[in-house]
């Protein structure tokens, strides 16, 4: 009973040094993952905000951690309340929230004086993260495009084209067909892969000058987003 009463009594309280060193450590660590999010971030839109909310967010469940301590009534307590609040931001990456997890982690290890755990984690993440980025299957294939054009339903053209895709692409399918100019015409759209990203401006220059061919134009695939 003594050792129940113990647990949901009085929290264990640690001292200042203790206290400034699970802060600093987990500013330290935070920040070393907010480096390694930003050395490894693909994606488009890049949020100075989400960085900051992840050094933010480990301090803030370190501080949570020492205000805790070992007691499960204060633990309960602080639940509740959290359970009120309503995080209304939405995180599309799906990668961005784990990184969040993570910071929110290390500040539970830091809090809790598990320093081992908060410095071995951290480095762990950030070696996993970065092969993940340099990985083969998580690259992006930089040298698709979109080619799209408009020819007359008579022409013959099309095996021209044809002949300047076997010599610049390695692969081209047809994505996409339909009526142009009130019928008079067809528009094609086709997915390429270039087999150098320098020949885009000569297969360009090459299929502008097909008979019958017009409007003409190559959409290369940005490598920072994903069709």
């Amino acid at each position: 009973m003594d050792n129940l009463l113990d647990f949901i009594g009085p929290a264990r309280e640690l001292d200042g040094t203790q206290i400034i060193t699970s802060l600093i450590l987990s500013f330290i660590l935070s920040s070393f993952m907010a480096a390694i999010y930003k050395w490894t971030h693909s994606g488009f839109s890049y949020s100075r905000s989400f960085v900051q909310t992840l050094i933010l967010g480990c301090l803030c469940s370190a501080i949570m951690i020492i205000a805790i301590g070992n007691n499960l009534a204060k633990g309960l307590g602080i639940m509740g309340a959290l359970a009120i609040v309503r995080f209304r931001s939405p995180i599309r990456d799906p990668r961005d929230l784990i990184f969040l997890f993570a910071c929110l982690a290390l500040g539970i290890a830091c809090g809790s004086q598990s320093f081992q755990v908060a410095i071995y984690g951290s480095i762990g993440f950030a070696m996993i993260a970065f092969y993940l980025h340099a990985a083969p299957f998580s690259s992006r294939r930089e040298f698709e495009g979109l080619l799209r054009f408009v020819l007359p339903p008579q022409s013959n053209s099309d095996k021209q084209v044809h002949e300047l895709f076997a010599q610049y692409t390695s692969s081209a399918e047809l994505v996409a067909m339909r009526e142009a100019v009130q019928g008079d015409a067809i528009e094609y759209s086709y997915q390429l892969r270039l087999l150098d990203p320098s020949y885009k401006a000569d297969l360009l220059k090459a299929i502008t000058k097909v008979p019958d061919l017009s409007e003409v134009s190559l959409i290369m695939q940005r490598s920072t987003v994903e069709i």
